[in-house]
């Protein structure tokens, strides 16, 4: 739902022409590079940890290692459990899921959701476009039929990506989530990082099973994109929505403290569900709300994920 008569406000997609978005992508890109790489620091920096391929050192096993990595020939000569360590492949294949509904444009703090999608997009891109790895895309344009942006190698090539999502068609209604999902799954790829990107607004039952699916071949990152006006109301009295999605107009009187209450309550049991399925599916889970520093966010998250690879770990 978004304020009715309210305008969208500045933000990195919308009204404003080409040279506008060349303009906005190109700062984004600065602050991007700046920003990540001045706080991510070290070797070939990666989105996930990943298993990879390329045989490494072997270590003592920990609980919650997999046991598909079992390095039995030193365990039997040890007699103590170890793992075998993998080093992530130089050349990797990313490719990202965005949706781009039209519930995404909302926003009630600093970005639009669909603003921060393309900056998680832009992230994404950086952190993983390097070293002859390539990126490609698949995006929900609401109704309309997916957009499919084949994958390349090259930091030119991941820019003139993100000036294809910025520009892509989006017509009225709810992209198919479950459907823009499972376009990952084909054709079959080698194993590589798959990223979701939306509010997962749509049911988890129509997505569940296409992330499953995608996490049994993938390393998955689910990043979810939220406003704090859809997880508590305000007290501003009576106010007119408008559900961007289907047109709907509703009046709330949110002077009503019981039906704020409601409001929160079901928001979050919403979010809780959502996230209940994102674990079960196996992936990875970052949130960014558009009123943080959701560049800061990612950092935390990526350190956390480098973090967790020295322990043994990669969720």
């Amino acid at each position: 739902m978004t304020p009715a008569g309210s305008p969208p406000g500045p933000g990195l997609t919308g009204g404003g022409g080409s040279g506008r978005a060349e303009a906005v992508l190109s700062k984004l890109q600065l602050l991007v590079t700046r920003k990540l790489d001045g706080l991510l620091q070290g070797d070939y920096i990666g989105l996930l940890p990943g298993p990879g391929t390329e045989a490494g050192e072997s270590r003592e096993y920990r609980p919650g290692d997999d046991v598909r990595r079992m390095d039995w020939p030193v365990t039997a000569r040890t007699t103590v459990p170890h793992v075998r360590r993998t080093v992530a492949d130089r050349e990797l294949e990313t490719w990202l899921a965005v949706d781009l509904s039209a519930s995404l444009d909302f926003g009630t703090a600093r970005w639009l959701k669909r603003d921060l999608v393309v900056a998680a997009a832009a992230a994404v891109s950086h952190l993983t476009v390097r070293g002859g790895n390539r990126i490609g895309a698949v995006v929900g344009t609401g109704e309309g039929t997916p957009v499919r942006l084949p994958a390349r190698p090259g930091r030119k090539e991941a820019q003139g990506l993100l000036r294809a999502i910025v520009s892509t068609q989006v017509r009225p209604g709810r992209s198919d989530l479950g459907a823009l999902v499972d376009l990952l799954n084909r054709p079959p790829r080698r194993r590589g990082v798959a990223v979701v990107i939306s509010d997962f607004l749509t049911p988890p039952e129509q997505w569940g099973r296409p992330m499953r699916k995608l996490s049994l071949r993938h390393d998955v990152l689910a990043i979810e994109v939220v406003d704090p006006r859809e997880l508590e109301l305000p007290d501003v009295g009576v106010i007119a929505l408008v559900d961007p999605e289907t047109g709907a107009l509703h009046e709330v009187q949110t002077a009503d403290p019981k039906l704020r209450r409601r409001y929160a309550e079901a928001a979050s049991a919403q979010r809780t569900a959502i996230a209940h399925q994102l674990r079960a599916s196996g992936a990875a889970h970052l949130r960014l709300r558009t009123d943080s520093d959701w560049l800061l966010d990612m950092v935390k998250f990526v350190a956390a994920q480098r973090h967790a690879r020295t322990r043994g770990t990669t969720r």
